[in-house]
């Protein structure tokens, strides 16, 4: 995926580019948090009674964003991808195939290496998650390994999808009930993947990927995926520092209801 004009430049480039996913990955945390802010209130609400020195801070930080980010898309080259037409229904349908397929059989195999929530686990992800999906829930810790590239990923590439989520990078895997951790296993990355699982009970195997691979095919970039960017959004909220307790299932349930997702 990556050219690099000597080998010198391969280490600074990865670097560059991880820097570059963690720092996209605040950026998502922090519109869906402004998002929310939108849903609940009017502007005009936001400049009569929210803090000045925060409202003003915010405007200056995002403004500054805003023009580094712009200067940075005018000078990057255009791509044969950006003029790519949309993908029809039967390509649409023939993806969600594969990729369901590949979810199913990856749930089956790193199930008989997973292992059940600790009771402190639990714990720490009780009251947002329910005490029977803890129960449920299996993880493996992969210690130094990672879960391979999918093998449909090479026709997806010839087909123009070059912009697919980079799996030995992720934190972790949701596999339906089944959660690989690629790094290792944190609060931040469990109750993530654990707002997966739930999409996934609520919505069903066939129906969750459906959705996931429409928005993919049509914004070519994972983390706008409504799914994906609501479980940003979750965990984000969780992350505060004195978070309130809240249950995602009601969220996500709130989601499919107002057709979000």
């Amino acid at each position: 995926m990556y050219s690099y004009q000597d080998s010198d430049d391969r280490i600074p480039t990865l670097q560059m580019n991880s820097e570059l996913q963690h720092a996209q990955l605040e950026l998502l945390s922090a519109h869906c948090a402004t998002h929310q802010l939108r849903l609940h209130y009017s502007s005009d609400d936001l400049a009569r009674f929210g803090r000045r020195d925060v409202l003003r801070k915010s405007a200056e930080a995002a403004s500054a964003l805003n023009e580094f980010y712009s200067a940075i898309e005018r000078k990057i080259p255009p791509s044969p991808l950006d003029a790519a037409p949309l993908p029809t229904t039967g390509q649409t349908a023939q993806a969600t195939q594969c990729v369901c397929t590949y979810l199913r059989q990856q749930r089956d195999h790193y199930f008989l290496a997973a292992l059940a929530l600790s009771n402190y686990q639990k714990a720490r992800m009780w009251p947002y998650f329910s005490a029977s999906l803890l129960d449920q829930v299996r993880i493996v810790e992969l210690n130094g390994q990672r879960v391979p590239t999918p093998p449909f990923y090479a026709e997806a590439r010839a087909q123009g999808f070059e912009n697919l989520p980079e799996i030995t990078q992720m934190d972790s895997l949701t596999f339906v009930d089944v959660v690989v951790f690629n790094e290792t296993l944190t609060e931040r990355s469990l109750f993530h993947a654990l707002v997966h699982v739930v999409q996934f009970q609520v919505l069903g195997l066939e129906r969750y990927t459906e959705l996931f691979v429409r928005h993919f095919m049509r914004t070519k970039t994972h983390f706008t995926v409504p799914l994906e960017s609501h479980a940003f959004s979750l965990t984000s909220k969780f992350m505060r520092p004195s978070p309130e307790k809240f249950s995602v299932e009601d969220h996500v349930l709130r989601w499919v209801a107002d057709g979000r997702y």
